[in-house]
């Protein structure tokens, strides 16, 4: 949430799920920040979702009409956002509509590779962790091993092993032993170091649940959470 230069407040959720009662959840929002701050707020609802977006945003009782607004990323044109200086716009890009994937991610590794080193591996990170939800990240892998200044990151002291392990088993195995170690390193940065207990609970979960639990980092408010 914010406050815009006229003194509007803006209210932006980011969902990855389509939840049933979005339209309560965000009335109860709004409701909280006007009993907090003395006014109602602008709202949006800006669903990243890898699914066909489902969700309703009216609410209607015999005394109540509430609506928010909904807004798919992928009607949101990500010519514009390759387009910023900034390179975490250019990194949500790969939510967006795009017209060639493959040319975007290819500008978007060029605008990473120009950042300092840890922030470059901090955008590597979130562009892969945002590929998740539209199945990019073995086209990313692809496309970074072009980009001579990030071998730093393909490289990692635990990617790089991991991945070059994984390339030997074969392109499919690499891709599954690559998406869990990419989650550990999100899991890491969204709660704190990944302690050995945890790590094994990850490396037990089947690869076909890898996804599901990438794209519930957004929300999960607690490891127990993320992995139920």
């Amino acid at each position: 949430m914010g406050e815009t230069a006229d003194g509007t407040l803006l209210h932006i959720e980011l969902q990855s799920t389509n939840q049933a009662g979005m339209a309560q959840r965000m009335l109860d929002y709004a409701s909280a920040i006007n009993w907090r701050f003395g006014s109602f707020p602008r709202q949006l609802v800006l669903y990243v979702g890898a699914a066909r977006l489902r969700m309703n945003g009216d609410l209607k009782t015999h005394s109540l009409t509430f609506h928010c607004r909904i807004v798919d990323i992928r009607e949101l044109d990500g010519e514009r956002l390759l387009a910023s200086r900034r390179v975490e716009d250019n990194v949500i890009a790969v939510l967006a509509h795009l017209s060639d994937e493959r040319a975007a991610i290819q500008r978007i590794l060029r605008k990473i590779a120009a950042c300092a080193p840890r922030r470059r591996e901090a955008m590597f990170t979130e562009l892969m962790l945002l590929a998740g939800l539209r199945k990019l990240g073995w086209v990313i892998l692809q496309e970074a091993k072009q980009v001579p200044i990030l071998d730093d990151i393909m490289d990692h002291d635990v990617l790089g092993p991991e991945r070059r392990r994984g390339i030997k088993l074969g392109r499919e195995q690499g891709l599954q032993e690559g998406e869990r170690l990419l989650l550990l390193r999100m899991i890491a940065r969204r709660f704190g170091p990944v302690k050995p207990a945890l790590r094994k609970r990850i490396e037990a979960v089947p690869a076909s649940k890898i996804e599901a639990i990438a794209v519930r980092l957004f929300e999960a408010a607690s490891i127990d959470e993320l992995l139920r």
